[in-house]
């Protein structure tokens, strides 16, 4: 990997692109402030970053940093304070909340640290719910089976591991195809072999359905797998880095 100056990060990014290429997202000075005087805290400070077509991202900083809030704008889970957030040409801070809700159910799948399966539902119909809301879902089963799951259809998220429940969680963001995955800290309560296991899930995922992929972490090894690392600490980019051979999730260790 090589340091980019942030003062060159977006142009270098953008040379080694197609000209014609348009970006999926295009942040212009995004901030993001809780609260109000004294106790006001800043999460996001003018923000500037463009996300690629089916590129593979890493927010990489320590908690508190802002990556999970620039995480939960981008997925239309939050707003901004200021600045502008553009969604293949459309300005997505301008959405009313009718608008983000149909841009989260017909663009992005979410995936979280912890699995939010709903315990009475087998791991198939933990993954069908997504059918009910996607326009062209993939069925559960082919979701599943490429998580390795395939044989774990008809468990309950208690009669599954951790790791087993956060893959159920991923084929249910896959399931509905979608064009953005975000997964904040996805294996950050995992151990490293089913951490790894996650990881490869959602590179093959990347690669062979080119959903623009961003995961959330503040483990510096993860970070070795993305196209792009976006460093983040006090609420602003920081660093950039590229890589032009990401290392396979199996190389991963912490």
């Amino acid at each position: 990997m090589r340091l980019i100056c942030i003062n060159t990060q977006l142009s270098n990014w953008t040379n080694e692109k197609s000209s014609t290429m348009a970006p999926v997202f295009a942040l212009r000075n995004l901030t993001k402030v809780y609260g109000e005087g004294a106790t006001a805290v800043r999460a996001l400070s003018e923000v500037d970053l463009e996300i690629d077509d089916k590129e593979l991202m890493i927010l990489l900083g320590p908690s508190g940093s802002g990556k999970s809030t620039l995480l939960n704008i981008l997925g239309g889970l939050d707003r901004a304070t200021s600045g502008e957030v553009l969604f293949r040409g459309e300005l997505l801070t301008a959405m009313d909340d009718a608008a983000l809700t149909q841009f989260r159910r017909r663009h992005v799948g979410f995936i979280f640290q912890f699995y939010n399966l709903i315990p009475s539902l087998t791991a198939r119909e933990n993954v069908e719910i997504v059918g009910e809301i996607a326009d062209d879902p993939l069925p559960a089963a082919e979701a599943l089976s490429l998580v390795g799951l395939g044989e774990r259809l008809d468990h309950f998220p208690a009669q599954l591991s951790g790791g087993e429940q956060q893959r159920v969680a991923v084929a249910r963001a896959i399931a509905k195809r979608p064009a953005i995955l975000l997964c904040d800290e996805p294996t950050g309560a995992l151990d490293v072999k089913t951490g790894v296991r996650v990881l490869e899930a959602l590179q093959q995922i990347n690669e062979r359905y080119g959903s623009t992929t961003l995961i959330v972490t503040h483990n510096a090894d993860v970070a070795r797998m993305g196209q792009r690392v976006i460093h983040f600490s006090d609420g602003r980019i920081r660093g950039v880095e590229t890589n032009a051979h990401p290392a396979p999730p199996s190389e991963l260790v912490w």
